[in-house]
């Protein structure tokens, strides 16, 4: 039989699943079309992770790595919905839920003395940051808006906030002394296997990572922030922002560089707060309060301090005195600088460009903001739309073009693969990348706290990425612009791959061509506002941002993407949009059992699912429902069934049935399978007669709380009961044969 693998994850995305399975699985099944789950939630992560400590009872099984597996089969087909990439204060959130609902796990130690804590805090290490992405992504990716979702938001525009020429708003970098300009890159010749080593000024040499296999044409990175020069211009750009009057916030991506920007942010709470630090950072330390867990985290351990009250009335004096602090929400007092995986680049970025370029102050006012992005890979890109939008103004989703993305990110490319090639610094030395031979590849002198890191890229991921943008280029006919830098080491050396590979490829009647990213930036806008489309060809990292940049400038969101990963064994992996508001989704369920999550990034990935298994496993039925699908969702969206922003309006489960609705009906008038029409008609009858008793069972629901048993493990039976709550829906589905 055929299957389709549909992940289990977390926050909104889980409870829509809840709501939104047993259509998919009816449906599928009349196509003998298997659909089966596997819980690669954080909670699961983290009980896998200990499966083999925990009791019997308490056993789960590490459905990531099966996937892991699956993913390098032909058969695969799997269904990706978002996860969370987990900061440690989310993990130690998600820990502690566990242990209150029975679960007999450790606490995770912050600073491990033992082997028992040092295992213990391995194993979290382990499930914290994307750990998920590189495990799955066994091909790069093909991400895009759909037709559909582009003609929507062409006729019903989001809004777009004003730009004016004289706003104060602006991207900080630091452009030397960073990642990106210290950077060293080597391509391997042959077969190896490498040592991450630190020799002390002493002469002493400490391993940090040995055993690390590298093959012949891989691309291997190093590269280092200075802590001293990252302190300076942290210490520059506060001062820069009281100067400008304007709001200061940082971007940056705690949850996949799970071990470089946790600390960087770390960085940024000392620096606003630098004297609170200088006199209570003793206290805070010893008390195992640290700055890269946020303010919040500090702010919460106080009151265990005898001198807390006093400590907080620092931080408070300091919040009223120094530069105005963006905030994620002014209401409840939480800054910028709180959470460091409240304010994530790929999405904070774009909504602030959105918003006329403003962030929301204390006052709950927007204000133009500095964006603190401290390493200058792709500062310049963020920079370069915020210089066009003071030039030419906002953006007209009714008019814009698309820029989609083919991205190398399959074998853990980039800088995904950096986490456990990445430490901080602890005495002065030089850090080496060695050979078997005992050779020093890559090399540079460290400081105490400089943070330093290695990368690696394969070279078949890198053919199959040149690959994919060429065919996606020739199915499009649209300009196809490898976003790289000749100044940047890791680029050049994929620039020589580039110009290697291209010839081998029918690139005849096609423009393809190499840019540095903010070049690249000013290339696609400016034809974006001639409404041309322009792809483009990233890396990892870049691929990450652009694809929520462009999206949530296009269509306001980035869930409404299709993203297909050709996987290079000739699987498929289906993943269904952005979770960037996620968290927000579940507190308003709770509250008042609504939930907001929009599904159609579920709509568009289950189609190509079904398309996917039509082609490799010469399914017919599997393409009617791909076809019908699709035109079920242009339906969907031409009758603005997406979830509203209010109470007393649908919700993501009244979106599921009207989804089931019209996919029912384009299966009943279809003609291309007759037994199928046959089933289908007495389904769609039964929906569209009975549409006024669902809408109004679904809607009574709302404005009161709603138990789902726990936010980051919530209880199946607890939270199908609130997301399934139409009986006549449900007997409907349950109806269903073939």
């Amino acid at each position: 039989m055929a299957k389709i693998i549909y992940t289990h994850t977390d926050e909104a995305p889980l409870l829509a699943t809840y709501s939104f399975l047993p259509v998919i699985e009816a449906f599928a099944s009349t196509a003998g079309v298997e659909v089966e789950t596997r819980d690669i939630s954080l909670s699961g992560r983290i009980l896998a992770a200990f499966a083999d400590v925990l009791p019997a009872d308490q056993k789960v099984d590490d459905a990531l790595a099966e996937l892991g597996a699956l993913a390098k089969t032909p058969e695969a087909n799997i269904i990706k919905l978002p996860n969370i990439s987990a900061s440690i204060p989310q993990l130690k959130a998600a820990v502690k839920e566990l242990q209150e609902q029975g679960f007999d796990l450790p606490a995770y130690p912050d600073n491990p003395t033992s082997d028992a804590e040092k295992d213990t805090k391995a194993r979290y290490d382990k499930v914290k940051g994307s750990a998920v992405n590189p495990v799955l992504r066994e091909g790069n990716s093909d991400r895009r808006a759909p037709a559909s979702v582009k003609a929507y938001a062409r006729k019903n525009p989001h809004s777009m906030g004003a730009w004016s020429s004289d706003s104060k708003t602006e991207v900080a970098t630091m452009g030397a002394d960073d990642f990106r300009s210290n950077e060293k890159s080597v391509v391997l010749d042959a077969d190896d296997t490498l040592t991450i080593q630190h020799v002390a000024t002493d002469g002493s040499t400490t391993v940090l990572k040995d055993g690390l296999k590298v093959l012949a044409g891989e691309v291997v990175d190093a590269t280092v922030m200075r802590a001293a020069a990252l302190d300076t211009f942290l210490a520059e750009q506060v001062q820069r922002a009281q100067d400008l009057d304007v709001l200061f916030s940082v971007h940056l991506k705690a949850t996949m560089m799970k071990v470089s920007d946790p600390i960087i942010f770390g960085h940024v709470v000392r620096a606003y707060f630098a004297d609170v630090f200088a006199q209570y950072g003793d206290d805070l330390a010893a008390a195992g309060l640290s700055a890269n867990d946020g303010l919040g985290g500090i702010l919460s351990g106080l009151d265990a301090l005898d001198n807390g009250a006093e400590i907080k009335a620092a931080f408070e004096q300091r919040l009223a005195e120094g530069p105005r602090l963006a905030y994620v929400d002014s209401d409840k007092g939480i800054t910028n600088l709180h959470v460091p995986s409240d304010v994530i680049v790929d999405a904070s970025m774009p909504a602030m460009i959105r918003t006329s370029g403003h962030m929301w102050g204390a006052d709950g006012q927007e204000h133009d903001t500095l964006a603190v992005i401290p390493d200058s890979s792709y500062a310049g890109v963020y920079q370069a739309v915020v210089e066009d939008c003071k030039a030419h103004g906002a953006y007209d989703p009714t008019t814009m073009g698309s820029v989609p993305n083919v991205g190398l990110m399959a074998q853990a490319a980039e800088e995904y693969g950096s986490h456990d090639k990445t430490f901080e610094i602890e005495t002065a030395g030089t850090v080496q990348v060695v050979d078997s031979s005992g050779d020093v590849l890559l090399e540079h002198d460290v400081e105490p706290h400089d943070i330093w890191r290695a990368c690696q890229t394969k070279d078949v991921p890198i053919r199959n990425w040149i690959e994919l943008a060429v065919t996606r280029a020739r199915a499009t006919g649209a300009p196809a612009i490898f976003w790289l830098d000749e100044t940047r080491a890791h680029d050049a050396n994929l620039i020589a791959k580039v110009n290697a590979y291209l010839p081998e490829l029918d690139t005849d009647g096609l423009t393809i061509e190499i840019m540095a990213p903010a070049e690249a930036t000013t290339y696609s806008v400016e034809r974006i506002r001639r409404g041309e489309d322009t792809i483009s060809v990233t890396g990892n990292v870049l691929r990450d941002y652009n694809t929520d940049l462009f999206p949530i400038l296009e269509l306001g969101t980035s869930a409404k993407m299709l993203s297909v990963v050709p996987l290079i064994n000739g699987g498929g992996l289906f993943e269904t949009g952005a979770g960037g508001s996620a968290p927000k989704h579940v507190q308003q369920l709770v509250k008042e059992n609504y939930l907001r999550w929009d599904s159609l990034g579920e709509f568009f990935a289950l189609a190509a699912s079904f398309e996917h298994l039509a082609t490799t496993a010469g399914n017919a039925r599997a393409q009617v429902l791909a076809d019908t699908l699709d035109r079920a969702t242009g339906t969907f969206l031409d009758e603005d069934r997406s979830p509203g922003r209010k109470l007393g309006t649908i919700d993501n489960r009244g979106s599921h049935f009207y989804l089931a609705l019209y996919w029912a009906e384009e299966l009943a008038k279809q003609t291309e399978d007759a037994e199928l029409a046959s089933a289908f008609a007495d389904v769609a009858g039964a929906l569209r007669g009975n549409e006024q008793t669902i809408v109004d069972e679904l809607l009574a629901v709302q404005g009161s709380p709603a138990d789902i048993g726990g936010y980051y493990r919530p209880s199946d039976e607890k939270a199908e009961k609130v997301m399934r709550p139409s009986s006549t829906l449900n007997e409907v589905l349950g109806s269903l044969s073939v």
